[in-house]
């Protein structure tokens, strides 16, 4: 369904589930400094940490949302939300070990196409058509990412690039299956994730769990906080905003990384880097100023 035309009372909720996505991708960009701060931790303890810290936050969110009937909400969780839980964790899972399997620059280039995958699950599942501003975002958008890895790339292994294959194509159908049941309550997804990635990553462990505290403390911050707000506000946002959208916001994630990693590590990015992420920054928000302006011209 084209929304090239926006009601103007959809429009400022638009124009509010745009902000929250970039305050959730300006969250979840901090993840490579926090883990660039962790002493021993492996990728597979990193992951198990988060998964638990993850769950409690979405756990108190239900909580604070539901009170006596968060149980209720729990139990009566439905396909859509085991569905969309699955896959989510099969993202997350599938970026570990291809962060771990190829170079990072290959991993990033790939996930980027991460938006137009979306758009076409969504233009075949769903019939939704994003506006024509938001595709040629998309399009500087993903044109920064690929000026920012191109000093360093490399092609990475077969094996590591066909797992961030996965990663792109598993978190587009996530934000397709949100999307689609955008009317149905899914933080149980949340949690059903969070549960997959500690089931899976715990037996890979078993035995190795010791790891520093400071260590621990990071995976709880990463996924307490950084990780878990974030999706609490796609979920929110995905009842606003057509699925591409909804994805194009997870490239402020790639150009803002190595920025805090600049100001707090002091390890200064290359200049391709500066350039890039550039790019996708004033791309974005260029998108959001021009939903606001039609926000404004719409009721005036």
């Amino acid at each position: 369904m084209p929304i090239d035309t926006p009601d103007i009372k959809v429009v400022p909720r638009r124009a509010y589930a745009m902000w929250l996505m970039v305050v959730g991708s300006v969250l979840i960009s901090f993840t490579g400094l926090v883990i660039r701060n962790m002493e021993a931790a492996t990728a597979l303890h990193v992951n198990f940490y988060r998964a638990i810290a993850f769950m409690a936050a979405v756990l108190l969110v239900m909580f604070i949302r539901y009170r006596r009937e968060t149980g209720h909400q729990i139990i009566r969780v439905g396909r859509p939300s085991l569905l969309a839980g699955a896959i989510l964790a099969a993202a997350e899972i599938c970026f570990l070990q291809a962060i771990t399997n190829t170079t990072v620059a290959a991993t990033l280039f790939i996930c980027s196409a991460i938006p137009f995958i979306t758009a076409a699950f969504a233009w075949v599942f769903l019939r939704e058509t994003p506006q024509k501003s938001t595709l040629i975002t998309m399009c500087v958008a993903a044109l920064g990412v690929f000026v920012m890895i191109s000093g360093g790339s490399g092609s990475g292994s077969i094996y590591g690039n066909l797992l961030a294959l996965m990663t792109a194509l598993c978190f587009s159908g996530f934000a397709v299956v949100v999307r689609r049941y955008r009317n149905v309550e899914m933080l149980p997804a949340l949690l059903i994730s969070g549960a997959i990635i500690a089931a899976v990553t715990l037996p890979l462990i078993w035995g190795q769990l010791a790891v520093p505290w400071r260590d621990v403390i990071w995976c709880f911050v990463l996924g307490g906080f950084i990780s878990a707000l974030p999706n609490v506000l796609f979920i929110i946002a995905s009842r606003h905003l057509v699925a591409a959208e909804l994805t194009l916001f997870m490239l402020l994630e790639f150009a803002l990384g190595p920025v805090w990693v600049w100001l707090f590590i002091n390890e200064i990015p290359a200049r391709w880097t500066v350039v890039g992420g550039s790019l996708v920054v004033g791309s974005v928000l260029f998108r959001v100023m021009f939903e606001l302006r039609q926000n404004r011209h719409i009721q005036s």
